[in-house]
């Protein structure tokens, strides 16, 4: 364990705020970390009545690059999870799901955010589009079951959250 001996916030954001924490080791010693505080978020593989599965390609500026990604966003304050899902795939891809199952949930990345994710898997896709939020850009690029696989190995779909989620859904749905 370590003990905080002080913490403070030097950034407060729209997305996330970044607090320095100064903390004490089991040896003693005395160190710093910084930690992004990002709320908790969900994803979610949405498979269409066809057996694609809808995908999204955006930039994501952290990166300079586009990527193939699964559907995803925060949760709002007073939404559950479920609700949050349902959301985002209405924002993002304009279904919504008569059938939607957990797959999963993670840490986004412990060593130095507090992000906790939420992955879902969506079926029964039936068309209801909210309005897409202002800040993204979003494509919906549809992609047979059997070449996520290859898209996964190829590097083409390379964010963590999507290679997750898309296979543990590939052992849901019965690809292999």
């Amino acid at each position: 364990m370590e003990t905080t001996v002080e913490s403070r916030v030097g950034f407060r954001g729209r997305i996330i705020d970044v607090r320095v924490d100064k903390v004490r080791l089991p040896d003693g010693r005395i160190t710093t970390r910084e930690i992004a505080e990002h709320g908790a978020s969900v994803c979610i593989v949405p498979v269409d009545p066809q057996g694609d599965i809808l995908l999204v390609r955006q930039y994501r500026k952290p990166i300079e690059d586009q990527l193939l990604e699964v559907p995803a966003g925060g949760i709002e304050p007073g939404e559950t999870p479920l609700e949050a899902a349902v959301r985002e795939l209405q924002e993002e891809v304009g279904f919504t799901s008569k059938e939607i199952q957990p797959l999963s949930s993670f840490w986004i990345s412990p060593g130095w955010c507090t992000e906790f994710m939420y992955s879902y898997l969506a079926t029964e896709l039936e068309p209801a589009r909210l309005p897409a939020d202002y800040d993204e850009n979003i494509a919906v690029v549809p992609v047979r079951l059997d070449e996520v696989d290859g898209l996964i190995r190829s590097g083409e779909i390379n964010d963590l959250k999507s290679i997750a989620s898309l296979l543990l859904a590939m052992r849901m749905v019965g690809a292999r």
